[in-house]
């Protein structure tokens, strides 16, 4: 049951279930599409969650008495074409040195050795979840359970951006260096976040990703190329 709540005097929130999972996710986004593809009169912004869509408008324009009904016949009329249109990256992770700020303690609480879980973060298929917390910041589904592990008991005061971490059964890549209490295990030369940029935010919600492990000097060398603005990485063929 599909349920719109106010959020603030300018926005509602469409929730469509109350658990992480991806064919809601897929309901959040194909709204949000919907929504693009057929403008609604006042309606500003569209931010997609893990499960609910948060709906922007201008009061000026629209009440959010007159959006919520807009927005229930928008839903019943959704129809699932979200996934066709996911677009897939393959992402390159140094694994190694001070960009694998807990790999070695990872793999010894799981009794595996750092390329065994090299091995496991690879393998999987990662689902974009939601943008949030911080501009670009990247929340993905799809980790793999034996990975699943609980974040530190005390947050470092600061993460490099492009920071791979896995936080209980969520994976997620800072775009912003700060504060986390995330677990470390790999970086990327990826700009998740670039406000030149005609998208500031490098992943979509809905995105597919998969993670490729690089070296130290092929690290470095794609920094170089993204810090001089070079696309690094690239959509691939499904």
């Amino acid at each position: 049951m599909v349920t719109i709540k106010p959020a603030g005097d300018q926005a509602v929130t469409v929730e469509f279930a109350d658990r992480i999972d991806a064919a809601v996710n897929a309901r959040v986004i194909a709204l949000a599409d919907a929504l693009k593809a057929r403008p609604v009169e006042g309606i500003v912004e569209t931010v997609p969650t893990y499960r609910s869509l948060l709906v922007y408008y201008d009061p000026g324009r629209i009440r959010g008495a007159q959006l919520t009904p807009l927005l229930h016949e928008r839903v019943e009329h959704l129809t699932e074409g979200g996934e066709n249109t996911a677009r897939h990256f393959r992402v390159p992770v140094c694994y190694r040195g001070d960009n694998a700020l807990d790999l070695a303690d990872l793999a010894e609480i799981k009794n595996i050795s750092p390329e065994e879980l090299i091995a496991l973060h690879t393998g999987a298929d990662y689902r974009v979840y939601m943008i949030g917390f911080a501009p670009g910041f990247t929340y993905l589904g799809g980790l793999p359970e034996a990975l699943h592990t609980p974040r530190l008991a005390v947050p470092r005061q600061k993460v490099a951006a492009g920071a791979v971490g896995i936080g209980g059964a969520q994976a997620a890549i800072n775009s912003l260096s700060g504060p986390s209490g995330w677990r470390y295990i790999g970086r990327t030369p990826l700009r998740l976040f670039d406000p030149e940029r005609a998208e500031p935010s490098f992943f979509r919600a809905g995105d597919m990703i998969r993670f490729s492990e690089i070296g130290a000097d092929e690290m470095a060398a794609l920094e170089r190329r993204a810090a001089a603005g070079e696309a690094i990485v690239k959509p691939e063929a499904a």
